[in-house]
């Protein structure tokens, strides 16, 4: 007797009036705004513009639905093709059935032509939106709860999920909830990719490559849980091989990219510090460097005019003094006695003599003159 087990939903739709509201819908849609939130605050701390996130989303998102549910489709084809089974039902979404493989591989184009629309760089977008994938993944994943399917082999853990349906040959019981053992690897490599980021500055799709390789570790293992109908090859479920691939891949571009390109993206959108006006921590580190730069080159140039200045005001001043000596100069040196007597309105004879000779000369001529004064007296 199972002591403890997650009840599931007695069903994965509510009415309101003619219009169904089902659970696997939403959960869909309540990944989507998480992932969108998350990348758009990780985008404009990269100097990205607030909004493009959402802007690439609208072509990604659908793009990502149709895959996924093509890929699903395709490997699952028996279900919708095969004897007693309408082929309408491949377009039914809502009742579940999204292979991420094809969601991330078409999603992929989508933001690729959405990208390319706005002028930014795909791996840039990527790597902004990497672990918010990762957490509308773990959000998705409980739409398998309310349809009851996904869920692994039989236990009577006290976590296991309580399958009460018979729909498509189920057998009432409790199993491994391989929707929660995915839904909190997902979120497990949601941090991961955000510590990572942190602290390697992972750029040029190196982050999203660290989250789709992450991502396929954990998928092997539960993926190998699960008991649902699925294709083998060599003993192994189709998916565990596309995982297996998948990582691989993952891990050789995060090689080779690191050695090729090494460091991060230093704009990812050009112009988004005038237009958003936020250019976030990596913008204000560019847009100190610009000041930096911009300062240098203004020092520099008044430096040359400077230079200018004091090379025209030197030879100005040569010339000025050149003229004007030559001119107040000249007459000094060529004054003579007699010219310079002419100037003060007295001749050269008649000029006071200067000096000690001159003096006595002047004292005698008193007493001559005192002298003749007393004998006409």
């Amino acid at each position: 007797m199972e002591l403890a087990f997650i009840p599931s939903p007695s069903r994965g739709v509510l009415y309101l009036g003619p219009v169904p509201l089902r659970g696997y819908a939403f959960c869909i849609i309540i990944g989507v705004f998480v992932a969108v939130w998350l990348g758009n605050k990780r985008w404009i701390a990269r100097g990205g513009r607030p909004g493009t996130v959402a802007d690439i989303a609208v072509w990604a998102v659908p793009f990502g639905l149709i895959g996924g549910r093509l890929y699903h489709v395709i490997t699952d084809y028996q279900l919708y093709f095969s004897e007693g089974r309408d082929w309408v039902d491949a377009f039914k979404v809502w009742e579940g059935g999204l292979g991420i493989w094809g969601a991330i591989a078409f999603g992929a184009v989508g933001a690729w032509i959405g990208a390319r629309r706005r002028g930014v760089p795909m791996p840039a977008y990527a790597d902004a939106v990497a672990p918010g994938i990762a957490l509308a993944q773990a959000v998705g994943r409980w739409g398998n709860w309310f349809n009851q399917e996904l869920y692994g082999k039989a236990t009577d853990l006290p976590w296991a999920v309580e399958i009460t349906s018979t729909a498509d040959g189920r057998l009432p019981g409790t199993y491994h909830p391989t929707f929660l053992y995915e839904s909190l690897w997902c979120i497990g490599v949601a941090l991961l990719v955000i510590w990572a980021d942190r602290r390697f500055r992972l750029g040029h799709g190196r982050a999203f490559a660290l989250y789709v390789a992450a991502y396929c570790a954990g998928r092997f293992w539960i993926e190998y849980m699960r008991v649902d109908d699925a294709h083998h090859i060599l003993g192994l479920r189709l998916n565990n091989w596309t995982a297996l691939v998948v990582f691989l891949l993952a891990v050789l571009y995060i090689v080779l990219s690191a050695r090729k390109r090494p460091g991060r993206e230093a704009v990812v959108e050009p112009g988004a510090r005038t237009a958003g006006g936020d250019a976030g921590a990596e913008g204000e580190k560019d847009a100190e460097t610009d000041a930096e730069a911009a300062t240098a080159d203004s020092a520099a140039d008044d430096a040359d005019t400077g230079k200018r200045e004091t090379k025209t005001d030197a030879g100005s001043g040569v010339k000025a003094d050149a003229g004007s000596g030559a001119k107040t100069d000249a007459p000094e040196a060529s004054e003579t006695p007699e010219a310079a007597a002419e100037a003060s309105g007295t001749s050269g004879t008649s000029a006071a003599p200067r000096g000690e000779d001159g003096d006595d000369a002047v004292e005698a001529e008193s007493v001559k003159n005192g002298a003749d004064s007393a004998k006409k007296g």
